[in-house]
């Protein structure tokens, strides 16, 4: 999988890796930290959350022009690091509840600008380095491995930020309990009718609390809980600095790559590199490409739920404890362990696989094995978790299938039945699909978001964890047939002069998505939970059903 690649597509995957990293890391605990320290409501929360994303997705195209016409990618790429980093300084800084709202604004803003200068970039950078015919018929591939930089980064994330949450709450000798963001705050605006029942709750943080200080509580967790989400936000300053110091640091490694078509025009000694389209071919290009722009709408649409409605029904409809055993899934110490374990059994007794291959495999078996035990033995019998945590799962599965996914690609290729790349963007909608039909199935009987007034549900309208687990495992399978495909599909098709400004495209239809994540979150407190993802179901199959509509045109426009 790694084999043969040129060195810069590693620089940028570890580049990447770091950014994505702060990146997940905020936003694994962004709707509820609106919600906490704001009082806001999920649509209110759900729609500052798309408004950001929005930004986030919509700036490349800007970026794209900049590298494009102006700046070259390299130094596109290096100013959006610096800006990102100004943004995640403005976010960690500190204020008392209903306090700073500007200030988190202003720093959503910069951090949105400073994305768009460098995703789409460092993107359209990976895909020069496979304009190299000795590189081109690796390009879906690089892709990939690029597509597991970016979901490692974001597979640590919420336990990143859980980590640091749980550790700021402990200094305030309080613990985090789902319940009492939406509890404290009805209480402050006098909304709350059982402030007994809210008593009872505050009694297990501080059995010192009585009705009369139940107000000086309230504020205490609410501000204890505000600060430790912005220390989480600072993890992605730190992780920035590394971004930087790679990208600046291997240079020489994709310098080759860092050449828009109007600087190569302007060098002598790239002149003979500069690819001319003819209008027609150049239209037939841009045409294609916005027509997969418009179906991707929708996969972004239903994928960045993951962040605003899954993590409401995680915090609010799932269970917010499991046992020793579905603990793995949850604590990334025990479950990568196991993964690496299964990964060295593989080696080992893989035919193909060299002696010194089969006793490094046979060493991280047992090694990893042994880790995976000890840490299973050390768990109580009961394990809490914050809900950003089912957010990990996505870019586990990202980086456990990718090799699956690209084997199974790879083992078609040979025998000639490989789907193109639309097609693969086409199967990967009705995946989708699928993955929201489980959500449809947990949903049934349960009681509405609006008859619960916006409340976690009781103990006995809770569901199992596996409900969202298996949900997440169907949409990472989508997204692996859907996402670095379409990348590289970008890569390949988008005409030589618009690389930088068609990788914006691809980020601008996933702005249109997260516009649309916003939609759906106002739907929350609005219809039957089972309707609310039903929506998703419907919208991916007919999106998917005119994918296939327009399969023959992207098809040939592709093998041009």
């Amino acid at each position: 999988m790694f084999k043969g690649h040129p060195k810069g597509l590693f620089v940028a995957f570890f580049a990447n890796m770091g950014e994505r990293f702060g990146f997940y890391t905020m936003i694994s605990i962004f709707v509820l930290f609106m919600q906490a320290k704001y009082g806001m409501s999920a649509a209110a929360a759900g729609f500052m959350y798309s408004t950001f994303m929005v930004g986030v997705y919509i700036f490349p195209l800007l970026g794209g022009f900049l590298a494009d016409r102006f700046l070259g990618y390299g130094k596109t790429i290096n100013l959006g690091i610096i800006v990102m980093f100004l943004g995640y300084a403005l976010l960690t800084l500190p204020t008392q509840m209903e306090t700073g709202f500007a200030l988190i604004v202003t720093a959503l803003a910069v951090i949105a600008l400073g994305t768009g200068l460098f995703k789409g970039n460092l993107q359209a950078l990976v895909g020069n380095l496979y304009d190299d015919p000795k590189y081109s018929g690796m390009r879906d591939r690089a892709f990939s491995v690029f597509y597991m930089g970016i979901n490692i980064g974001a597979m640590f994330a919420p336990t990143a930020s859980e980590a640091v949450s749980n550790w700021i709450l402990s200094k305030s000798h309080l613990i985090y309990d789902a319940r009492i963001p939406a509890l404290a705050n009805d209480f402050l605006k006098g909304k709350l009718a059982d402030a007994a029942g809210y008593l009872g709750i505050a009694r297990i943080q501080d059995p010192a609390v009585t009705m009369d200080t139940l107000r000086g509580f309230s504020e205490t967790y609410i501000n204890a809980l505000s600060k430790s989400y912005h220390f989480g936000f600072g993890v992605a300053c730190a992780a920035l600095i590394v971004s930087m110091l790679i990208f600046w640091g291997f240079r020489k490694h994709y310098k080759a790559a860092d050449m828009t078509e109007i600087q190569k025009k302007k060098s002598a000694a790239h002149k003979d590199q500069v690819v001319e389209l003819t209008p027609q071919q150049t239209r037939e290009r841009l045409v294609a490409l916005g027509l997969v722009f418009f179906v991707v709408i929708f996969f972004w649409m239903a994928f960045h739920q993951s962040a605003v409605t899954m993590t409401y029904f995680a915090r609010d409809y799932t269970v917010p404890s499991v046992g020793k055993t579905t603990n793995l899934w949850f604590d990334l110490t025990g479950l990568l362990p196991i993964f690496l374990a299964i990964v060295g059994l593989i080696f080992l007794i893989k035919k193909s696989s060299g002696k010194i291959a089969r006793l490094i495999g046979g060493a991280a078996f047992l090694g990893f094995g042994v880790l995976a035990f000890l840490r299973f033995n050390g768990y109580p019998a009961v394990n809490p978790f914050m809900p950003q945590r089912f957010q990990h799962f996505n870019p586990f599965f990202i980086v456990a299938l990718t090799p699956l996914v690209i084997g199974l690609f790879a083992w078609l290729n040979k025998r000639g039945k490989e789907p193109s790349a639309p097609r693969k963007i086409g199967y990967g909608m009705i995946i989708t699909a699928g993955a929201y039909t489980i959500l449809v199935l947990a949903s049934l009987g349960l009681p509405s978001p609006k008859s619960l007034g916006g409340l976690v549900a009781p103990a006995a309208s809770q569901v199992s964890v596996y409900w969202l687990i298996s949900t997440y495992f169907m949409v990472t399978i989508a997204e692996l047939f859907l996402s670095p495909i379409g990348i590289s599909f970008v890569s390949r098709v988008a005409p030589p002069k618009y690389k930088g400004l068609m990788q914006g495209g691809w980020f601008a239809a996933t702005a249109l998505g997260n516009n649309l994540v916003g939609v759906i979150a106002w739907f929350w407190m609005r219809v039957p939970l089972w309707a609310l993802w039903m929506i998703l179901v419907t919208c991916c199959l007919l999106s998917a059903a005119f994918m296939f509509s327009i399969m023959k045109k992207l098809e040939r426009v592709s093998k041009i």
